[in-house]
């Protein structure tokens, strides 16, 4: 009889060899008074929604001892509601829902991705796209941002121009391009010339147009729903945790040609959104206009922050999400563990000299903004520190 493998070296082996060596993604989860990390709404769900959500969990408590609906109709409507209510219309065959938005991104390259085929992101980028990507046995291949660019609205090393994307895809041909507006961690937002270029650039690929902090976005910042017609291979996502104060919830979607919606139900688990998962984001759906009433102080915060850190000599990033990265840092990680000493969590998202903090309250910003002029000057980059002089 064989034994079975029980020890760590062992589990190693028998690890999927292009996994082996990875690291699980994992933003610190720490009790701390201020938590600006995760892009989280610091806002919590007002209560006449969590009576809603409350009561029409006990409506389908009684029945969960039968499977929810696996084609989630109801829900797929009122999200293609509330996306038709930007002046695109959005119907329901259009719409895909999962778990968050990362089990959405997980069905796309179940379905479009895979072994031999292969996956473009423009990095910095939202870290979860190569990693979901490794899990499907997708390779990815890391685009590069702010090549040739010269930007006037700031932020220029982080900007993709129309000319630097279509060079890269087509050079790769790939079979999914992950294009984010607003991006994360940089919160800069792509113009839609950007999006056509590289759908036509890359013929064979399906366009995923990452759109999580959509809600966020500066007047005049387009969205990428504008696009879907006469575009079968374009894909806009979404998700309620960031506006909508939902991150527990989990629920992401998007919408698209039905044809490639339909091709999503080939690799999704059965019945993968549960009866009250169903119930509670359709209850919060009702209250679309309270839940996204705290989005224009968040808004202000944001912005807030980008004029208040360029004040203390740092190089804020102008942001069309409800987040800022900043740079100017000697040491990003020490600058994190001396804010994180003060009570105040943000992210250090791996690019040397910057960090990124998600725009909370009116007291928690103050905290933040307090906490970083209280450091010592040396916690600026050199040339900052000339600046200063």
């Amino acid at each position: 009889m064989s034994r079975v493998p029980r020890s760590a070296w062992a589990i190693k082996q028998l690890l999927r060899e292009d996994l082996r060596g990875r690291t699980a993604y994992g933003a610190p989860q720490l009790d701390v008074p201020v938590a600006l990390n995760t892009n989280e709404n610091s806002y919590a769900v007002p209560a006449a929604v969590v009576d809603e959500i409350v009561a029409a969990i006990a409506t389908v408590a009684p029945g969960l001892n039968r499977y929810p609906d696996r084609e989630f109709t109801d829900l797929r409507g009122d999200l293609a509601a509330y996306l038709s209510r930007s002046g695109t219309s959005v119907s329901p065959e259009q719409v895909w829902a999962g778990n968050g938005s990362n089990e959405v991104l997980l069905h796309l390259l179940q379905a479009f991705g895979g072994q031999g085929r292969t996956a473009l992101g423009f990095t910095p980028a939202y870290s979860m796209h190569p990693i979901i990507a490794a899990t499907t046995g997708t390779s990815w291949a890391d685009g590069l941002r702010g090549v040739g660019v010269h930007s006037t609205s700031g932020g220029g090393a982080f900007d993709l121009s129309v000319e630097s994307a279509v060079a890269q895809a087509e050079q790769l041909d790939p079979h999914l391009v992950f294009l984010c507006s607003p991006n994360n961690p940089t919160g800069t937002a792509l113009t839609l010339d950007v999006v056509t270029a590289v759908h036509d650039a890359a013929p064979h690929a399906v366009i995923v147009v990452d759109e999580a902090y959509a809600e966020f976005a500066r007047p005049g910042t387009p969205s990428a729903l504008t696009l879907l017609e006469g575009r079968p291979r374009l894909v806009v996502t979404r998700t309620m945790s960031k506006a909508f104060a939902f991150a527990g919830g989990r629920l992401g979607y998007l919408a698209a040609d039905p044809e490639l919606v339909d091709a999503l139900r080939l690799v999704r688990m059965p019945y993968h959104l549960s009866s009250p998962a169903q119930a509670i984001a359709r209850a919060t759906l009702r209250h679309a206009d309270t839940m996204l009433g705290t989005v224009d102080v968040i808004k202000e915060q944001r912005d807030r922050l980008v004029a208040e850190l360029a004040t203390l000599g740092l190089d804020p990033v102008p942001s069309d999400a409800n987040f800022v990265l900043f740079g100017g840092l000697r040491d990003s990680h020490v600058t994190w563990q001396a804010l994180l000493d003060r009570g105040v969590l943000v992210r250090d998202v791996g690019i040397a000299h910057y960090l990124r903090v998600t725009a909370g309250t009116p007291e928690e910003t103050t905290a933040f903004l307090d906490a970083m002029a209280a450091l010592p000057q040396d916690h600026l980059s050199p040339e900052h520190l000339e600046g200063q002089s």
